[in-house]
């Protein structure tokens, strides 16, 4: 680790003197390559530095104690720091090496959200709607712009099924764990002797991806348009503008009608397709080597119910690493760290015992 650590140091040294250079601050796009990644080296350059003061301060503190002829106050004071300085260089260690996972690309992406209704009718539908309405107002809090792609509402309220587009720095790497099944138990407001029942809705969340990432071929979509029936102005829900694409090799359907502009909602539909048939690609490799991946926390499969929110006992548990925290009311109104945070936690770990291995 050491050679590693060098070797980030010195190429920070590299990009700084070239941050200094005319040549790279007249030229926008190398100036702004070269910014982006001293910004990425410079926390493993600091406690790398940070970490070698620490340890010169502890072979220091050893001589002293060491020396006989040393003053038996200077000599008590050594004593003492050694073992703070010994804590604190392991603890130094730990975070060196949490920096130095290699950053999964696809963290800094945009997200394509995904929530619909599972198992429980009409509850359920209302489950889906709030999750939803929970994740809108977590990327709100956190800076992200929010654009609904398509809602299909359920006949009794809440969601069928809804899509949206989070778009930020970042996005992915805090929405990542939240694909899987989401169940809900609680007293439904049609049940009249206060049973509770069981509902569950999924989410499904993307990285948005890039025309570099996924070709599509013209000849494998299929194109339907057909007037918005969701929410929106009279010439939204009177003109063609909504789009349909059916993905005809995979038979993957997408639809978008949020904007009133057909073109826009084409490109935006495009986006989602591509997300969806890179991910699918992305799970059929992973299902090949799932015994070295578990990039969820878990194994991430949809099928598996990672979280259970229940409302009588006011409690929100994840599965996957066992948090449970009292504060339904706050966790669905889009204050959700309290269990992403663990969840990141959790996944660098994995990678790093990976990586040690």
């Amino acid at each position: 680790m050491l050679d590693q650590l060098e070797a980030v140091d010195a190429r920070f040294q590299e990009v700084e003197a070239q941050l200094q250079d005319p040549a790279v601050v007249s030229d926008p796009k190398r100036l702004r390559e070269l910014t982006k990644l001293r910004a990425e080296l410079e926390p493993v350059v600091l406690a790398f530095q940070a970490q070698r003061t620490r340890m010169k301060q502890l072979e220091e503190a050893e001589l002293i104690l060491g020396d006989k002829t040393m003053d038996a106050d200077l000599r008590e004071m050594a004593e003492m720091e050694i073992p703070v300085l010994k804590k604190a260089i392991a603890e130094g260690d730990a975070e060196i090496k949490r920096l130095l996972i290699p950053k999964d690309p696809a963290d800094a992406k945009n997200v394509i959200l995904e929530v619909r209704a599972g198992t429980g009718g009409e509850e359920a539908a209302l489950f889906a709607a709030e999750l939803f309405r929970m994740y809108i107002r977590f990327a709100e809090r956190r800076g992200f712009k929010v654009s609904v792609l398509d809602e299909s509402d359920a006949d009794a309220g809440g969601l069928k099924e809804a899509t949206a587009e989070i778009q930020g720095d970042g996005a992915y790497s805090l929405f990542r764990f939240e694909s899987g099944v989401h169940r809900v138990q609680r007293v439904p407001k049609t049940e009249t002797q206060g049973r509770i029942h069981t509902s569950a809705a999924t989410v499904a969340v993307m990285p948005e991806a890039e025309e570099v990432d996924i070709e599509i071929h013209q000849k494998d979509l299929r194109i339907d348009t057909f007037c918005s029936g969701g929410k929106g102005g009279q010439s939204v829900n009177t003109t063609y503008s909504a789009v349909r694409l059916t993905h005809l090799p995979t038979n993957t359907v997408v639809s978008c009608q949020d904007e009133r502009s057909q073109i826009k909602n084409m490109a935006k539909a495009m986006t989602v397709l591509r997300s969806r048939l890179l991910q699918k690609a992305q799970d059929e490799a992973d299902a090949a080597h799932s015994a070295l991946r578990k990039s969820q926390v878990g194994s991430g499969d949809r099928s598996e119910k990672i979280r259970t929110y229940n409302f009588p006992q006011g409690r929100v548990t994840d599965h996957r690493v066992g948090v449970t925290i009292h504060q339904i009311d706050s966790f669905m109104s889009g204050q959700i760290e309290p269990i992403i945070e663990p969840l990141r936690a959790a996944f660098e770990a994995e990678r790093l015992q990976s990586i040690e291995a």
